[in-house]
């Protein structure tokens, strides 16, 4: 299945714009009284006398909720933001190894560093088990501090290895792709940008070469730049896209580029967790701007003081084979995986 007619995408994308709604900030408080409520309120409050003021009491901030707390804990504490007060925090300056990522992975892009493994079916081939071993990681910021919702510039490093093992076959391993790269990101809560360069190859395993001698070989490599846009239209709800070229390549074109959305929660979550899902469409020049469409949904978890991010779900992907050694075949996976981004 070729996706070169992505009309429908951009359409469904644009609807997601539309439908919602401005972003409000994680701070942001709706009012749920009426204004007779409200006029009540105030008029029960203490008024100063002259020359008097009210003390000012400085907002506690709430701490995090702890494993043994989280079954009495009301509603009302589970996912409520934790860094309301840290976005007012103007410690802006110069971080090492700093906590989180300004341009975060798409969690359903084929190729992302990351920590996953699933077990997934292909009609008319096999039982796979598809691993990632990996991860991307910030090496310096200027920005501020937060781990979660981070601001300034930074500089990544990325590195995987994403293989496939063939389960009937005694776990064979069929192929594996390798990618290190170097992002450049700077953004803010609601816009970020990426300018990135990768080095991917890909490779044959040695128990498949041995039994399928005259397989043909697809041995691909790439060095590429890439340029990408996000944007969280919620605090929940990002869009994004992305253009890479290769300006050496091997067994490929040049062009690529992927586009998608994630639907995950910003917030901490407790160990109830909260819903997910992702869309991501991947196309390629070799394949005349064709290539794959993956989709994800599932339950996730979010670390209460840090960005890392647990996720349970069933994958669907349609199109050519997300490991390049297998790249002109067609793939239609049913899968249960199980990500873990840093």
């Amino acid at each position: 299945m070729k996706l070169a007619n992505t009309t429908w995408i951009f359409v469904f994308l644009a609807m997601l714009a539309v439908t919602a709604g401005p972003y409000r900030a994680a701070g942001a408080v709706e009012l749920q009284e009426s204004p007779a409520a409200i006029s009540e309120a105030l008029s029960m409050r203490p008024s100063p006398s002259e020359g008097e003021s009210l003390p000012w009491t400085e907002p506690v901030p709430r701490t995090s909720l702890s494993w043994f707390g989280l079954p009495n804990a009301s509603a009302a504490d589970i996912g409520v933001p934790l860094y309301e007060q840290d976005l007012q925090q103007g410690d802006f300056g110069f971080q090492l190894l700093p906590d989180g990522l300004i341009y975060r992975s798409y969690l359903a892009g084929p190729k992302e560093p990351r920590m996953s493994a699933g077990i997934i079916s292909i009609p008319d081939d096999s039982t796979l088990w598809d691993a990632t071993i990996g991860g991307r990681l910030g090496i310096f910021r200027l920005g501020n501090s937060d781990p979660i919702r981070p601001r300034g510039f930074q500089v990544d490093v990325e590195a995987a290895a994403m293989v496939r093992l063939d389960i009937p076959e005694k776990v064979d391993v069929r192929s594996t792709d390798y990618r290190v790269g170097v992002p450049l990101t700077w953004g803010d809560e609601v816009n970020q940008w990426k300018f990135s360069y990768y080095h991917m190859s890909s490779h044959l395993g040695d128990e498949f070469w041995e039994k399928n001698a005259d397989f043909p070989l697809f041995r691909q490599a790439r060095d590429a730049l890439v340029l990408g846009r996000s944007m969280y239209l919620t605090d929940s709800l990002r869009i994004y896209a992305e253009v890479g070229w290769a300006f050496y390549s091997v067994a490929s074109d040049p062009w690529e580029m992927q586009f998608g959305l994630d639907y995950v929660p910003r917030v901490a979550t407790g160990l109830r967790g909260a819903p997910f899902f992702a869309v991501n469409g991947y196309l390629r020049e070799e394949l005349d701007f064709g290539g794959g469409l993956n989709a994800q949904a599932g339950w996730a978890w979010r670390a209460d003081t840090r960005s890392h991010l647990l996720r349970l779900g069933f994958q669907y992907y349609n199109g050519a084979s997300p490991q390049y050694a297998f790249l002109p075949f067609h793939e239609t996976q049913y899968g249960a995986v199980l990500w873990y981004d840093f």
